[in-house]
């Protein structure tokens, strides 16, 4: 069965601001209902990318197309109002003189029934029916936040752009927030483009991630895929803490103090990076003070001495100085784990969960 033809549409994007291109050939397919997450530090160029979709920016190299019409390219420009985009920002710029009500019907066209009841509709889908008639400072930051929702939907938009739009909140009410924002977005069948420098955020959200560094995608798929293949030591860095060890790589494989680790395609002799998350980084317990037992699964273990112990809640870190080399490797344990700095415990790695990069 044929997949349905994208909503969105952005080809090989370029956009330079004094001679530095800021957007360097960006490329998205974005379907109806889809939640495609332009992700990255600030200044790799994704609320640039958006700007440009939005229409309130210029691209001067590619195009952009929704629902099959093109919207921009270098000799087109359609303004902002003509794309049938709707827009959420940070700071949510709700009209402080209008009432809920009013902020919401603001886009809509039409007699004033019908303006009535989609916007009684809404407000009712954001959980703020009743609220009508107060206005923004009336409002916690959670409440305008769903009014702002309430008003970009209200035109029935093709598409949807959020930049940053959860940052303003309190941590505590995130992710009750986007969740309603998820579910309605989802049932309008909108197509949506969020743009945020949160890994959390992205792989909450989004169908798809882009991610971005210096102007470009330097990769893009499912979050599963993008988390668990990353294409780079820094992709995975990106979404979280690391733990690098080198080796040189003799033929397909490279011996470390943790093992020999499979290294195809890096070239005898090359210098290769193993890369391992603390999650995956084990201590044996079982082994603690008995010397190594290697495993097929999780190589030959390698003791080191604690150097501290933190609590988190869900789950304790814990940083060891290596004795192989002096490095520091940290692991995540699950619950309560404080060992006492100077104890000496045996770590093993997950040799299914590594990646191996060249040495940069």
């Amino acid at each position: 069965m044929p997949h349905p033809a994208p909503r969105l549409v952005v080809d090989h994007l370029r956009r330079s601001f004094a001679g530095r291109a800021v957007v360097d050939d960006v490329s998205l397919r974005v379907a109806a209902g889809q939640v495609t997450c332009l992700l990255g530090p600030s200044g790799c160029g994704k609320s640039t990318t958006l700007r440009m979709i939005a229409g309130v920016e210029r691209l001067e190299a590619g195009r952009i197309a929704i629902d099959g019409v093109e919207v921009a390219a270098p000799n087109r420009h359609l303004p902002p109002e003509a794309r049938s985009v709707g827009l959420m920002f940070q700071d949510f710029a709700l009209f402080p003189h209008l009432t809920v009500a009013e902020n919401v019907g603001f886009g809509l066209k039409g007699d004033r029934a019908a303006k009535a009841a989609r916007v009684g509709e809404l407000l009712e889908r954001v959980n703020l029916a009743g609220f009508g008639s107060k206005h923004p400072h009336q409002l916690s930051g959670g409440e305008q936040q769903r009014v702002a929702l309430a008003r970009a939907l209200a035109p029935r938009p093709r598409v949807m752009l959020m930049d940053e739009p959860f940052s303003g909140l309190d941590n505590r009410l995130r992710d009750g927030i986007r969740d309603v924002t998820l579910d309605i977005l989802k049932d309008e069948g909108t197509a949506v483009v969020l743009v945020t420098h949160e890994p959390d955020e992205a792989m909450r959200m989004a169908d798809e991630i882009a991610l971005m560094r210096d102007g470009q995608v330097v990769q893009q798929g499912a979050p599963y895929n993008v988390y668990n293949a990353p294409v780079d030591k820094a992709a995975a860095a990106f979404f979280s803490d690391i733990n690098v060890i080198r080796g040189v790589s003799r033929g397909a494989l490279t011996e470390t103090p943790f093992g020999v680790f499979l290294t195809p395609g890096h070239g005898d002799g090359a210098m290769v990076e193993i890369v391992i998350r603390p999650q995956h980084l084990k201590i044996d317990f079982d082994r603690a003070g008995r010397g190594p037992n290697p495993t097929p699964m999780d190589g030959t273990p390698a003791r080191g001495t604690v150097v501290r112990a933190r609590y988190l809640g869900r789950e304790s870190l814990v940083e060891f100085r290596m004795e192989f080399d002096g490095s520091t490797l940290t692991a995540s344990v699950p619950g309560v784990f404080l060992p006492k700095p100077g104890t000496a415990l045996w770590l093993m790695i997950r040799r299914d969960r590594c990646f191996v990069f060249p040495a940069r």
